[in-house]
């Protein structure tokens, strides 16, 4: 009687075993296979907004997707500011204002191929003391695609989107189109977009004649340029100032 209640009892469990093993390998399988489906649909979404690089390496400048959403935002709500964008060729952004962004947003921007993976680990390690996310360390690059082609929502799908048009984009076109063209769609105020209409609305002057003090003001804007703008001067900002035009100065001094 006790062999062949074990026999039966390892039968049974046997039996278990095989279709919890049969019922693992189908879930892997469907797994795969959504997996696989996903794969496909995302390179068909890349394929329609894949940009025309060489378009974008001469044309003029593009209109960013945060451009056309507040123009949408604005049709909801009149009361907005109107929208000022003054896209400028690169000859008519001096080389200060060039300097002072680069200096305060991505001072590995002509080293890297996009993506900053230092500047990456230091944000991160900077969200931990603080305990919330608060820098995302992106580059110059990223910055660029986003405003063109995508929104602010943080969420992985778009990140990953960002990303390979990023690296596509480092390797179609120049560092200094990618400069011109974020300088030419970067926020510096509530619907203003732009370096040209930045120094037209803040000191009625074109972009051209920034001198480099200017120039550190408009680069301290970026991170918050609805809040911190040279027309509210608010605490931060004037600290952000001091330090950006501190750093050109230290640059010109090493040349």
């Amino acid at each position: 009687m006790t062999g062949l209640f074990l026999q039966n009892w390892w039968r049974k469990r046997r039996s278990r075993h095989r279709k919890s093993g049969s019922r693992l390998a189908r879930g892997l399988r469907w797994t795969w296979r959504i997996a696989l489906v996903l794969l496909v649909l995302d390179a068909f979404y890349l394929m329609r907004i894949w940009p025309d690089w060489q378009q974008f390496g001469q044309g003029r400048a593009l209109q960013s997707q945060f451009i056309l959403n507040y123009q949408a935002q604005r049709k909801r709500n009149p009361a907005l500011p109107p929208l000022q964008w003054i896209p400028v060729a690169p000859d008519q952004i001096p080389r200060d204002l060039r300097r002072a962004v680069v200096v305060a947003e991505d001072a590995r921007f002509y080293r890297h191929h996009g993506i900053d993976l230092l500047a990456f680990m230091d944000a991160m390690d900077s969200n931990l003391e603080l305990g919330k996310f608060r820098y995302g360390g992106s580059t110059i690059s990223q910055q660029t695609i986003k405003n063109l082609y995508f929104s602010s929502a943080r969420n992985p799908l778009r990140k990953w989107h960002e990303l390979i048009l990023t690296l596509a984009m480092e390797m179609k076109v120049s560092k200094q189109r990618i400069l011109t063209t974020y300088l030419n769609i970067a926020e510096f105020g509530e619907g203003i977009y732009g370096v040209e209409a930045a120094a037209q609305y803040y000191w009625h002057i074109p972009a051209s004649q920034l001198n480099d003090y200017q120039a550190a003001q408009l680069a301290a804007t970026l991170p918050s340029p609805k809040k911190n703008n040279p027309q509210t001067r608010t605490r931060n900002f004037t600290q952000r100032v001091e330090r950006i035009y501190g750093w050109m100065m230290k640059q010109e001094e090493g040349k």
